[in-house]
């Protein structure tokens, strides 16, 4: 493999990075165009509905992209949507070949693109940095393959594993620097989920602000122009309509209450989700096909010990996102999952990925070891 193939390779997932905060439901993809060893087009996909990352790098190229190689971090679509098939216009303009860093998932292509591509007498390779392509989209893939999103549980803690003194009081345990994150994560997510508990004893919104991102002006605009979801679980229906969440705008209740309350969330444009489990609880698993069915790819769990429990305890998680404050809260705060276990045995193991400092805290991602 020539190392210039990693290397505009790595510029075309630069690109697709910069479409972290506004591609959903649609995969993060960069592109670029070079020619006798000088990149002549570059291209980014910046939301739904607009050109594809191809499109705006053969734009910038122009006549230059004829005899061209196109580096791509997803396999150019075939297929007609809100958009014409990128394989097609690769096609048209003349490019000899095209590099993919992964084949895409979508049933609807899933290797139909290079498959064109080839049969025009183009040359196509596929696979160059495909692990760092497939980090970039675990969503998009999950929900292609498994008809799920990726679930990230977003949990606050100090040093002793507590997550809020005994009344519940919880703000803040962590810096400026690790709210700006988690800004961040909620800004990439397709869907914010967050439970009575938190929201009533918290007054939690759970929105996107701008001025915490810490992003450039193009992303944030992009990032704000987005926003996601804001789905509650709430059971029994306990949260009132007049709480900051519902006046912080649209919101998907997730509950097991009757059918009859739903005119009164519509008429406060809300939407009301019965999704009730044999248990007397939302069924987790259905709420999230639900949302992978709306075109959910990312979701973010920002909950408290109970829910946030639930979600571990039903196998649901992907990834745990840990912010840790150099701190103790002491033995009657409360604890990060309601998750009891008896015994050792039982104890879920995970793979620490990546562990950073972030101001005065420190980041840990972790998954468990069945997905890792």
């Amino acid at each position: 493999m020539p190392l210039s193939d990693q290397a505009y390779m790595a510029r075309a997932l630069e690109l697709a990075r910069k479409g972290l905060y506004s591609t959903h439901p649609n995969p993060r993809v960069g592109c670029v165009i070079v020619r006798d060893g000088q990149i002549v087009g570059e291209g980014w996909h910046a939301k739904a509905g607009e050109p594809h990352a191809e499109v705006h790098a053969l734009r910038a190229a122009g006549n230059r992209a004829r005899g061209a190689t196109a580096y791509v971090t997803l396999e150019p679509c075939s297929h007609f949507g809100r958009t014409p098939p990128c394989a097609n216009a690769l096609i048209e303009a003349g490019v000899a070949r095209v590099v993919a860093a992964m084949q895409d998932p979508n049933p609807q292509v899933a290797g139909q693109g290079l498959a064109r591509l080839a049969e025009a007498g183009i040359e196509v390779a596929c696979g160059v940095l495909e692990s760092e392509a497939r980090a970039l989209n675990v969503g998009f893939i999950k929900r292609m393959v498994r008809g799920l999103p990726f679930v990230r549980v977003k949990l606050a803690m100090s040093l002793d594993g507590r997550t809020a003194m005994a009344s519940g009081e919880s703000q803040w345990i962590t810096g400026p620097a690790a709210r700006a994150a988690v800004q961040r994560l909620r800004a990439q997510s397709s869907v914010v989920i967050s439970g009575a508990d938190t929201v009533l004893a918290d007054q939690a919104r759970l929105t996107v602000r701008a001025e915490e991102l810490g992003l450039n002006a193009e992303l944030t605009a992009l990032a704000i122009d987005r926003p996601p979801l804001r789905v509650l679980i709430d059971g029994r229906l306990r949260v009132p309509l007049d709480a900051p969440f519902f006046q912080a705008g649209r919101t998907l209740v997730a509950t097991c209450a009757v059918a009859s309350a739903r005119q009164r969330y519509q008429e406060e444009g809300h939407e009301l989700l019965a999704i009730p489990h044999a248990h007397g609880h939302v069924d987790l698993r259905k709420l999230l096909q639900e949302l992978a069915g709306r075109g959910a790819n990312e979701v973010l769990v920002e909950a408290g010990p109970k829910l946030a429990g639930a979600f571990a305890r039903a196998g649901l998680v992907d990834e745990y996102q840990l912010f840790v404050a150099a701190k103790f809260l002491g033995s009657s705060a409360r604890p990060l999952l309601d998750w009891p276990l008896a015994r050792m045995a039982e104890a879920p193991q995970l793979k620490i990925t990546d562990m950073r400092a972030v101001g005065d805290d420190w980041r840990i991602t972790a998954v468990p070891v069945a997905s890792a």
